[in-house]
């Protein structure tokens, strides 16, 4: 036969939930979990990571505008020549346009063939400027230009991918935390029963030691405790694993998992209710994937605006100032003065078979975007509409659960002072005990679902702010 007084039963709880008598830990709330998660979880610092790697890529694509610096030198050692030359030339590409600005400065001295007339200079040397600029091809817009914005746009992909995921994850966070309370809760409405049918069996067993109950009873009461044991067994197991999943986003400051102990959980089951969304239509643009689709798609534009360049024949303008310092050198007056260069240079590509293929395959690239774009807001309309009238059909079934929950335990009152007074017997007691346990496990359950369905709802309309994360793009 099983015995156990209350008072045991009553010191298992107390090291269970805490002892009253001993200081309380403060109940997990839900925020806090969020903000962990939001901060410590592996997938949110993954995506994080691929921001930084854009943003790696970004800078890469601006060291194609970077000043570049040149110096070429050389002197006959051996031969009939003596020349020495030397040349340090600096050149800077336009950022409105394919072209560069240059300026350099050349000194010569000695002899050269004259193959290298061109080399020789005034005695100081001679200073010039110059520039190319790009009138038709290149003009509007080019490779290192065009590498540069589909930088920024990966950056924008990468940012909008991380904040699907922060959602995503913070989503998942809140609903973990819901099933931890629900069944920590649920735990306890087992424990509370098991410990009411051990403190009756106490009585129950004086009453059959004064002979004033059957022996019966007892092995009855005994077998109300086994199988209330067996609940509360199974509740533990489900609680510990509810613990250990919601340790994968409550974590420390450096990132470790913590378990909550149980002596945080909260009294009651906290709610959650996210902004109710007004037309399902107007929800996809607040949507990140759907702003990733559009990233997609400005580059993909991109992509056919470089691809319809190169159809372009260039045409490049050049012009060229020197001036020669110091007296003349050994190349002669010709040298000396100032000199201005103008010209063009026109190139038209034939074939240009490979542009054609890169904007045939840029038009296809865009289409197809596009009709994803509009296939996953149709998606978005219908879930989000599918979600709502799960969250309104949830919110009933919780109110009609609390009233039957009300007049159960309304039912287990009456019963057990019918009891106390000889006027009822145990099994009909144990029997409304169990039914008013069961309607307030549904209606944990049916208030955990509520709460999971607003969860559902925040995800889909990306209510940042119901799910701890800040307002707009995340930076």
């Amino acid at each position: 036969m099983i015995r156990r007084p209350a008072l045991a039963a009553a010191l298992s709880l107390a090291l269970l939930w805490g002892s009253p008598l001993a200081a309380q830990t403060a109940p997990l709330t839900l925020i806090e979990v969020l903000q962990s998660s939001a901060t410590q979880a592996p997938q949110i610092v993954e995506a994080m990571a691929r921001v930084r790697q854009a943003e790696g890529r970004a800078l890469s694509a601006d060291g194609a505008f970077d000043t570049v610096f040149d110096i070429d030198a050389q002197s006959r050692v051996l031969g009939y020549y003596s020349g020495t030359y030397l040349e340090g030339k600096a050149t800077r590409p336009l950022t409105e346009n394919g072209g560069s600005l240059y300026g350099g400065y050349r000194v010569s001295t000695g002899s050269f063939p004259v193959y290298e007339d061109k080399a020789y200079t005034d005695r100081l040397g001679e200073l010039k400027i110059g520039g190319l600029f790009a009138l038709l091809r290149d003009r509007a817009i080019d490779e290192r230009r065009g590498r540069i914005a589909l930088a920024a746009r990966d950056i924008d992909a990468a940012r909008l991918e991380r904040e699907m995921v922060a959602i995503g994850v913070q989503a998942r966070a809140a609903a973990t935390y819901q099933n931890w309370v629900a069944a920590g809760l649920r735990l306890k409405a087992y424990q509370a029963l098991l410990v009411l049918a051990e403190q009756r069996r106490a009585g129950i067993a004086r009453q059959v030691q004064l002979g004033a109950r059957p022996a019966i009873l007892l092995t009855e009461a005994d077998t109300n405790i086994v199988r209330r044991r067996a609940l509360v067994v199974r509740s533990e197991q489900e609680f510990g694993a509810a613990a250990n999943a919601l340790s994968f986003f409550l974590r420390s400051e450096s990132g470790e998992r913590l378990v909550p102990s149980a002596d945080r959980l909260p009294a009651t089951l906290p709610g959650f209710r996210p902004t109710r969304p007004g037309q399902p239509a107007d929800i996809p643009s607040g949507r990140p994937d759907v702003q990733t689709l559009s990233a997609r798609l400005a580059q993909s534009e991109l992509k056919l605006a470089l691809a319809e360049n190169e159809l372009k024949p260039r045409l490049d303008l050049r012009g060229e100032l020197a001036y020669d310092v110091g007296p003349t050198g050994r190349g002669g007056k010709s040298r000396s003065g100032e000199e201005a260069i103008v010209g063009v240079r026109l190139t038209v590509p034939l074939q240009r078979r490979s542009a054609r293929g890169k904007i045939a395959e840029a038009r296809a690239e865009i289409d197809g975007l596009r009709t994803r774009q509009q296939l996953v807001r149709e998606q978005i309309a219908v879930e989000v509409k599918g979600i709502a009238i799960a969250v309104d059909g949830a919110a009933k079934t919780a109110r009609l659960a609390s009233d039957e929950a009300r007049l159960a335990d309304d039912l287990a009152a009456a019963e057990r002072r019918r009891f106390d007074l000889g006027a009822s017997d145990f099994f009909l007691l144990n029997m409304r005990e169990e039914a008013a346990t069961d309607a307030r496990v549904r209606l944990l359950d049916a208030e955990a679902r509520a709460a999971l369905a607003g969860i559902d709802l925040a995800g889909a309309t990306a209510d940042r702010a119901a799910l701890g994360l800040p307002e707009g793009p995340l930076p």
